[in-house]
């Protein structure tokens, strides 16, 4: 039986984590896809691989490891490089997802940020985007640590999310409080729950 597969979405400090960890606690299965490319970044990965031949060795740590901040700092500043990076990684972390996903019942969901960029949204029965105001994601941002201009270069880097939108079979705001966006996380799981339940049904 395979799992009822979502792919969730959201740009920078919108909130995503947040719902990925709401959905965890209900009983879904999260997969965070930063956590997938850590791992296509080990010394000798694929991953790896893809990232040496765009960069050379700079972009690698002494153990052989790709040194992510190296990379972040070239790609935000270089929107050709960001994009032919993306176009070798996206493809490595949607198998090692599917993966990881094969022979998973009840509901998995992939985190992840450019997940309709970059063309996952096929195979997925349902996509949810987190969505705020592009102000409020800033100063999220900034009070979380983040440099101010770096702020606002990753939210410029990642568009104004209408593609991301576009896509989404459901939105969740995230302009409020806690409380507000636990309640439509607690819908979004009552409608998770009937789907997998319909595919459980037809599968038997």
């Amino acid at each position: 039986m395979s799992a009822l597969r979502v792919g969730l979405t959201g740009g920078l400090a919108s909130g995503k984590s947040t719902v990925a960890d709401l959905l965890a606690e209900r009983g879904a299965r999260v997969i965070d896809a930063d956590e997938l490319v850590a791992d296509l970044y080990r010394p000798g990965a694929p991953g790896t691989a893809a990232v040496r031949a765009f960069f050379g060795d700079a972009a690698l740590a002494p153990d052989g490891a790709v040194d992510r901040a190296a990379v972040a700092r070239r790609v935000f500043a270089d929107a050709e490089a960001r994009r032919a990076l993306e176009a070798a990684i996206h493809p490595l972390v949607r198998r090692r997802f599917e993966e990881v996903a094969a022979g998973t019942d009840g509901i998995v969901v992939l985190e992840a940020t450019l997940l309709v960029e970059a063309g996952y949204g096929p195979g997925f029965d349902l996509i949810v985007t987190v969505e705020a105001d592009p102000e409020v994601r800033w100063r999220r941002a900034v009070a979380r640590g983040m440099d101010e201009r770096e702020a606002r270069a990753r939210l410029a880097a990642q568009g104004e999310g209408a593609a991301r939108r576009a896509a989404a079979h459901r939105v969740l705001r995230n302009d409020g409080d806690l409380a507000a966006l636990t309640a439509q996380v607690d819908e979004l799981m009552t409608e998770l729950g009937q789907m997998a339940a319909l595919r459980e049904g037809g599968a038997g």
